[in-house]
């Protein structure tokens, strides 16, 4: 096995892994794959994969603004190249970006829901703008392959200058944008990353480390291919990427030292050591290996020098989306599941850049006179003798086994535990009916209400206050949990299944036993549910059916609890603050829980949680009866 064919099976392996968490993502929710909440929204994806490969992908518009604004035609055989990689750049952070967002059928909404005060909202709009005009640059290339629409790729070869200001217009633009989203967190960030220049750092950052990229790849398809290259035209383009790392440093530098933050960098905190670490990969080894001829004339000094580059450009950007932003919440750790998916978004991104390498004429060139190189004499197992096609057969072979086997594996490892919470509270299911004290925490953030339920019970009577809470089950069920019918955090849920009730192979209902001959056939003059389940309702309950709506978790939470509390303010002179947020909210350690509940949480990993106030000198005690 070659290089490239044992550096793609492990892509391979990583993409299946990947592949069966986020297919498991998509189908189940966050929750059942990643340690997000909704105080760490922003997590692995978005500050590994989302904003590092779009600074990453700034290469192309670098390149092109060099080889067709300034002219520099000795870089013409790489303007394929980086524009590739800057179209994959692209992709992968859109992709990482529905991976975290879900909902990918939404995407069209900023172009219709338009923000104007917002930088994301820029940010958006660019990126879909500058992924057209990637892929209306790029897509000449494959059309060469074929004798279909040559008069389009003409045309689109003929324009390619309009294509390449757009290009830089566009980028120009979000680049410095995605440095303007994180000018709102000044409470957040750390100082030694929060600038009001982050927009200016963010643009030039990425000019710096775009063609460090383009030389990067082109190393690692040269070492997987055995092809040579030109020391000395990269290590010239190499010389760009100085000049404008050393404007970086001493911008970013000053900065540090107008805002009086020198002191920062020598008190010896793990912030600090980090900062020196981005500093040392981003600018100075960069700057060492490709300022010196000697070392620049090296291949193996311009593969350190652009890996560096490349990774301490990845790490600045990870500093400033994620690492260096203060908790509010629960410390955040990412999953295995969360690590596999981010890999595997790279990891398919580079088979596809593998592919057309292999497939198209992305070298607008040959590499160099064959002539100078001997050719390698062909190689046969002589061993297993076992024929699968031609190489191109064999490899797919090999690789769609590889790919299979690895997400069968995926999918083998994935926790069931996290599966069936489906990102709401398991309390409803384990303890909905009975229990000292619930811990009601419907996204599962490790944040929620204690809620002293033995007390409740006894307060209101053990027979008939059940109903209160517990007021209604879906036919045929007695112990119905409350995410059955409110399974949206923060948005109602249609709880009527009507496909299933028309459905011959379901319900079998004909329309006219639930919508009258004289009314239109709507929601509004159709039966109530309890016409026709009569053990819909259980006796007691206090609840009337209006429509098929069932409120979001969160809002028939506080239904439940505030409409009762206000009536016991009203009534009490002594707890008249029951009715207000406090009351029930009210952040305590772990450790100070009482002991009923500390049994409770004996077999779970919550760090924190919120316990009810049930008196006005309260100690930080919980008292429960």
């Amino acid at each position: 096995m070659n290089r490239a064919s044992f550096f793609k099976s492990i892509l391979w392996i990583i993409l299946g892994l990947g592949l069966s968490a986020g297919i498991t993502r998509m189908i189940f929710g966050l929750g059942s794959v990643t340690n997000l909440s909704d105080t760490t929204p922003w997590g692995l994806w978005k500050g590994f994969n989302v904003i590092p490969g779009i600074a990453l992908a700034a290469g192309g518009f670098v390149l092109t603004a060099i080889i067709y604004v300034l002219r520099k035609e000795e870089y013409h055989r790489y303007a394929r190249f980086s524009v590739l990689l800057a179209l994959l750049g692209y992709i992968t952070a859109a992709t990482a970006l529905v991976a975290e967002l879900g909902l990918p059928w939404l995407v069209w909404h900023p172009v219709i829901y338009w923000q104007h005060h917002s930088a994301l909202f820029e940010v958006a709009w660019c990126v879909m703008l500058y992924l057209v005009v990637l892929f209306l640059e790029f897509i000449p290339v494959p059309l060469e392959e074929t004798g279909w629409l040559a008069s389009v790729r003409r045309f689109l070869n003929k324009y390619k200058i309009i294509l390449v200001i757009l290009g830089i217009m566009i980028s120009t633009l979000h680049q410095s944008s995605l440095g303007t989203l994180f000018l709102i967190t000044p409470e957040k960030l750390h100082p030694l990353w929060y600038s009001a220049l982050l927009p200016l750092l963010f643009f030039i950052s990425a000019v710096a480390i775009g063609p460090l990229m383009v030389i990067l790849a082109v190393n690692v398809v040269s070492y997987l291919y055995r092809k040579g290259i030109e020391k000395e035209k990269l290590a010239r383009l190499g010389l760009v990427s100085v000049a404008v790392l050393v404007i970086y440093g001493l911008i970013r530098f000053v900065d540090l030292g107008v805002t009086g933050k020198f002191p920062l960098l020598f008190e010896g905190s793990w912030p600090s050591i980090v900062f020196w670490i981005e500093i040392l990969m981003m600018l100075i080894i960069p700057i060492i290996c490709l300022s010196l001829k000697r070392l620049r004339s090296s291949r193996i000094a311009l593969s350190v020098a652009t890996a560096s580059g490349v990774l301490g450009m990845g790490l600045n950007r990870a500093n400033v989306a994620g690492i260096m932003l203060i908790n509010t919440g629960p410390a955040y750790i990412p999953t295995i599941y969360e690590i596999f998916v981010s890999l595997a978004i790279i990891s398919a991104a580079i088979l596809i850049f593998l592919f057309c390498v292999e497939r198209f004429k992305m070298w607008e060139i040959k590499w160099e006179d064959p002539r100078n190189h001997p050719e390698t004499p062909p190689q046969f197992d002589s061993i297993s003798k076992v024929w699968l096609g031609t190489p191109r057969v064999a490899h797919r072979s090999i690789y769609s086994l590889i790919f299979i086997i690895s997400l069968a594996l995926g999918f083998s490892v994935i926790s069931g535990s996290r599966l069936r919470s489906e990102g709401v509270a398991e309390i409803d299911v384990t303890m909905a009916r009975g229990g000292d004290t619930l811990f009601i925490d419907g996204n599962r953030d490790n944040y929620g209400v204690a809620f002293p339920h033995l007390s409740h019970s006894e307060r209101y009577g053990p027979d008939s206050s059940c109903v209160l809470c517990h007021h209604m089950n879906i036919p045929f069920d007695k112990t119905t949990p409350c995410y059955q019918c409110h399974r949206q955090m923060y948005t109602s849920s249609d709880v009527f299944r009507h496909d299933w009730h028309a459905d011959p192979a379901g319900g079998n209902i004909a329309c006219q036993e639930c919508h009258p001959s004289n009314l239109p056939r709507a929601a509004a003059g159709a039966k109530t549910c309890d016409q026709c389940h009569s053990d819909l309702l259980p006796e007691g309950a206090q609840i009337e059916i209006i429509n098929y709506d069932a409120p979001a978790y969160t809002d028939a939470m506080h239904i439940l609890c505030i409409d009762c509390h206000q009536k016991e303010a009203q009534q009490s002179s002594e707890r008249q603050d029951l009715d207000l947020c406090t009351a029930c909210h009210v952040t305590r350690q772990l450790s100070q829980m009482p002991s009923q509940a500390e049994r409770f949480f004996e077999d779970t990993t919550v760090n924190h949680v919120i316990v009810p106030r049930l008196n006005d000198n309260d100690t930080g005690e919980v008292e429960v009866p």
